[in-house]
């Protein structure tokens, strides 16, 4: 479990083509310098186990069904990527509930900005419309935000500053692909109706 708090802005190192799998070492002197064996660390929104850590990095394997699911498959070394180490019963919960679990993809739409924020607008795939609400919480590349707006096709999330700084968000391009995990309460609430 995560909070939607990005703890690290850190970079793929080294992405090897296991042929159904892929193995990624990704730096991270942060989220590695307590990381151990089995561990979990969300990387894009992806929860991935780690395998082995050095110094200032870990590897994690991702199987072909993550690579499918998610934007992990398009990434080349180099780029960077949003971490956050799993949740403890002492982490403040400053996001929301985040399994890790991504829901889908979406395509950044525009960037609009303002003197003191941006408002970023991506699609939004029909398979999730019905659980993203304005002003209910939404993780894009593992960063928990509130939605801003919402229509048939797209959303918005209005980034501070900081978001914007310390998140691969504030380097995203129009056409550029996120990873999405919607609300996983309201999946189970609808989940609870359908029985009733």
């Amino acid at each position: 479990m995560f909070t939607g708090i990005v703890e690290e802005l850190g970079a793929l190192v080294v992405s090897d083509d296991l042929g159904t799998a892929a193995r990624f070492t990704v730096r991270g002197p942060l989220v590695t310098s307590d990381a151990r064996h089995g561990d979990s660390i969300a990387v894009n929104g992806v929860c991935l186990t780690v395998v082995e850590v050095t110094a200032d990095a870990f590897t994690a394997d991702v199987m072909k069904e993550t690579l499918d699911r998610s934007s992990l498959g398009a990434l080349r070394p180099g780029d960077p990527v949003n971490l956050e180490r799993a949740a403890t019963l002492q982490t403040r919960l400053g996001g929301h509930l985040v399994q890790g679990h991504v829901d889908g993809t979406a395509r950044l739409l525009e960037r609009i900005p303002d003197e003191h924020w941006e408002v970023v607008r991506f699609t939004l795939p029909a398979a999730l419309a019905r659980y993203v609400v304005e002003k209910g919480s939404i993780t894009v590349d593992g960063v928990s935000l509130t939605v801003s707006a919402v229509d048939e096709e797209s959303f918005s999330v209005s980034l501070i500053p900081t978001t914007l700084g310390v998140t691969t968000l504030g380097k995203k391009d129009a056409g550029d692909l996120v990873n999405l995990e919607v609300d996983v309460v309201a999946k189970y609430v609808e989940k609870l109706l359908e029985r009733a």
